[in-house]
């Protein structure tokens, strides 16, 4: 990730107001933490280029902002493909293996790998927002039958109502 900070600053750092070292450690600073954050906590973080260019757009005069905040949009946009191909194979930016997002009884966080495709551990799955309610809307709805495949079936009849 630290390629992705320092490419960004590479790129805005000639475009800085001031000529003094201490606007151009903070710019170095603020790329740093938005890429650390989006590295380490991608699911929270809604909108890293808005928030990037908040902190750093009073460092560059009003007639290069516009360039200054597509150039951060599209770093982030690469940062963020790249952090979320990770996690698709399963990994974290770093390789080690991704951690479920759920915490335990005692409030630390869960330290298990979550199932494919999901956020959540086994033990966690319940946490999910999509599938508990499908299924409690199927309970009611007398729609729930007891097979596997069944279920999948009544799931798919369902998406199929709401979507037309």
């Amino acid at each position: 990730m630290y390629q992705f900070s320092r490419s960004l600053y590479r790129a805005l750092a000639c475009d800085v107001t001031e000529e003094q070292g201490a606007s151009r450690a903070r710019l170095l600073r603020s790329c740093e933490a938005v890429v650390e954050r989006l590295a380490t906590d991608r699911h929270y973080f809604a909108r890293p280029a808005r928030t990037l260019f908040h902190d750093v757009r009073h460092l560059f005069p009003i007639s290069s902002q516009h360039r200054v905040y597509r150039v951060i949009e599209r770093h982030m946009a690469l940062a963020t493909e790249y952090v979320d191909q990770h996690a698709r194979a399963g990994v974290t930016f770093d390789g080690s293996p991704l951690s479920c997002h759920a915490t335990t009884r005692k409030g630390s966080a869960c330290q298990r790998v979550p199932l494919p495709g999901s956020q959540y551990c086994p033990s966690h799955k319940h946490l999910e927002e999509g599938v508990d309610l499908d299924a409690a809307a199927l309970v009611e709805a007398g729609d729930l039958r007891l097979e596997p495949h069944d279920l999948e079936d009544a799931l798919d009849e369902r998406y199929a109502a709401t979507a037309a």
